[in-house]
């Protein structure tokens, strides 16, 4: 099992002492205090998962991110996209500007919209500050049990040793069907000013649902972290319906460079399965 402990003593402390300071508040944190904190988890999310590292592949994720989040970020973050080399299909983002999305689910996309899609729901995640939310409502229902469950979700599950993707559906990912149904609209709004198709989104609700019905233990993290029902696609049609006709025509569904980019990807050879 890959184990949570990235970063040196000192970085663990600065992280925790401001989420307990933050938690101890009682009030949403700030933007300079989720930038650290999303920053300090980033450095060991990296460390722990197997990331894909090749240049063309993260140039450009980073460059479909970026036409995103720079067209809707009111505060001026450092967004961050980055590769998993996982073939599981997940995705998950950190506070402050960090986006995951693993290697199986770019395998399962067929055009540019479905991976901006994807982006678009958890830029919304980070845009409308669930998570930092998520923290102040534990605090004040309890504020000794949610430093454990935010800091070390192995606290939560009484289980040691709990891997980053447990910090990441549990700390980060895991929101509430309301944070899901906002991300989802707001992703929708979000692909559509950055001049891509939103219909990629419930097309890529789809997928993950024939893939579910074909083989459940690929999209387990995907479904544990973002429940995917046939309402959700209602939803994101339904935001769609509202956009005049002839703009949606003129919105890109996919470009070469996608698919280039997916054939770059499937070129690269998989990191090794973690040692257990």
């Amino acid at each position: 099992m890959v184990r949570f402990i990235g970063g040196d003593s000192g970085q663990r402390r600065a992280a925790v002492g401001t989420a307990i300071l933050v938690l101890l508040a009682g009030c949403v944190p700030g933007t300079a205090e989720e930038v650290q904190m999303g920053n300090q988890y980033a450095q060991q999310i990296e460390q722990q998962l197997p990331m894909v590292r090749d240049p063309e592949v993260v140039r450009y994720i980073n460059v479909l991110g970026d036409s995103i989040a720079r067209v809707v970020d009111d505060r001026s973050l450092t967004w961050r996209f980055n590769v998993v080399d996982q073939s599981e299909i997940n995705a998950f983002a950190v506070p402050g500007g960090h986006i995951y999305v693993n290697r199986g689910l770019i395998e399962r996309t067929t055009n540019m919209s479905e991976l901006a899609g994807v982006l678009g729901h958890e830029i919304a995640h980070v845009t409308q500050r669930h998570s930092m939310k998520q923290m102040a409502a534990a605090q004040r229902a309890n504020a000794g049990f949610s430093i454990g469950c935010i800091l070390a979700p192995s606290f939560c599950q009484g289980v040691a040793g709990t891997g980053v993707s447990v910090l990441a559906q549990a700390g980060f990912a895991k929101f509430s069907r309301d944070d899901e149904t906002e991300s989802d609209r707001f992703g929708v709004t979000y692909v559509s000013r950055a001049g891509i198709d939103p219909r990629g989104m419930p097309s890529m609700f789809r997928i993950l649902l024939r893939e579910r019905e074909r083989n459940p233990g690929s999209v387990e993290a995907w479904f544990a972290s973002h429940p995917v029902e046939e309402s959700r696609i209602h939803t994101t049609e339904a935001e769609i319906a509202k956009i005049d006709p002839v703009v949606l025509r003129s919105l890109t569904r996919d470009s070469p460079s996608f698919q280039n980019f997916k054939s770059r990807l499937a070129s690269l050879p998989r990191s090794p399965a973690p040692r257990r």
